[in-house]
């Protein structure tokens, strides 16, 4: 299917690729896996590992949705902070969903490295904040994570920003040497490669429905488009239109990024980018609560490249591209089981990471180690209210409160 919002320089990027066959209509399995994206590709890596004959079934292309799209940032953790994860699921809970969100960074960085995929793997992770309060919320998190869990990070004082970032006149941030960036299509193709040599039977331009897939368990994994499979998980989540650009390469890119952190800003509808290898501004900002992109994505974002690097008023952008991201109602991963069908979704922006520790979790859980999955599928999560046809209105009336809290 021709997309309009995959002009993307992931895209025009990527490694060499085989596309793969359709899904000719035959075939048992002890494990279908519907969905191409990290997610589903790291769940079919998984189960071929453990001897299980799997098929992963694709719509459309291998890292076609999100996971070939997004903003490349890998951010340790969910969108919870640990000390507000501490006081609502108490320590025992804390601790063992501290000990999976952030062991995801290795998981990452070991899938890479295993499997010596070719995806721009670079360290360091900078959050900035917008204001004097986000600073000290931002201190009083980190030291906390810290003195409880041992994850260190250093906290920069705004005089020191500039070992950083040259621009947007933050209030200071917080530098995570273990978070990073990356290449995201090409760290999805490179997993996709590793399932085929473990074994995985992989199927693009096939759309699969749970009733027509012939196998043992199944994984979904299809995240904005979970609706289409099950009407009743799509009830956890809303699509929220995310728009990235690539600038032309930037002359002066290594005094804008002195330490080649990937930044993600303070605000509620934050403004996050990086350079690429090649030292290109990659830039995602502001967010659409309609599914119809703008009619020019690169004017869009690059009103928001502006707010930080004001000096790039005449840059040529190169690529603009779109796409949605999966939200849930308290911005924490939707995952579980319903009989044979598992399932991992509403990563709420926070994915890059997650996703590959979330598949790995369902592939343990279908040979019966549920565990570590449990920590997840006990979360508390309940569907946006308002049914088909008001959800999103409801949460978009919600959403447009907490982005106009950025602009007080």
């Amino acid at each position: 299917m021709t997309d309009p919002l995959n002009n993307s320089y992931y895209a025009a990027s990527a490694n060499a690729w085989e596309t793969q066959p359709r899904f000719g209509g035959e075939g048992t399995y002890d494990v279908a896996v519907i969905g191409g994206g990290f997610t589903g590709l790291s769940a079919a890596l998984a189960c071929a590992e453990k001897g299980l004959k799997v098929a992963l079934f694709e719509k459309e292309t291998i890292g076609f949705g999100a996971s070939g799209r997004n903003g490349g940032q890998l951010i340790p953790g969910l969108r919870w902070s640990m000390r507000e994860i501490d006081a609502e699921f108490g320590r025992e809970r804390a601790q063992a969903i501290f000990d999976l969100a952030y062991g995801a960074v290795e998981r990452v960085k070991g899938r890479i490295a295993k499997h010596g995929i070719a995806c721009d793997l670079k360290a360091g992770h900078l959050e900035a904040a917008c204001k004097l309060v986000h600073f000290d919320a931002l201190q009083r998190d980190t030291e906390y994570l810290a003195k409880e869990f041992g994850w260190e990070s250093e906290i920069v004082q705004p005089k020191d920003m500039g070992r950083h970032i040259n621009g947007g006149g933050y209030h200071g941030g917080i530098y995570d040497t273990q978070g990073g960036h990356f290449h995201p299509l090409n760290y999805a193709l490179g997993l996709a490669a590793a399932a085929k040599a473990a074994g995985v039977s992989m199927f693009e331009n096939s759309p699969a429905q749970l009733d027509s897939v012939n196998a043992k368990a199944i994984i979904v994994a299809t995240d904005t488009w979970m609706a289409e499979l099950d009407s009743d998980l799509g009830r956890n989540t809303i699509p929220i239109m995310n728009y990235n650009v690539a600038t032309q390469v930037l002359p002066d890119a290594d005094a804008m990024f002195p330490s080649d952190a990937a930044v993600a800003d303070s605000r509620f509808v934050l403004n996050y980018f990086r350079l690429s290898a090649d030292k290109r501004l990659i830039f995602g900002g502001g967010e659409k609560y309609v599914q119809t992109p703008p009619a020019d994505i690169a004017g869009f974002v690059h009103k928001h490249i502006l707010e930080v690097f004001p000096q790039l008023k005449d840059v040529i952008i190169q690529y603009a591209w779109g796409g949605a991201v999966g939200v849930t109602m308290n911005r924490l991963p939707h995952i579980g089981r319903k009989g044979n069908v598992f399932y991992a979704h509403g990563f709420s922006g926070h994915g890059a990471l997650i996703t590959t520790l979330a598949g790995e979790l369902m592939a343990e859980a279908v040979v019966g180690t549920m565990e570590r999955f449990d920590v997840f599928a006990n979360l508390p999560h309940r569907p946006f209210p308002g049914g088909k046809m008001f959800a999103r209105p409801l949460a978009t009336l919600g959403l447009l409160w907490y982005a106009l809290r950025d602009r007080l």
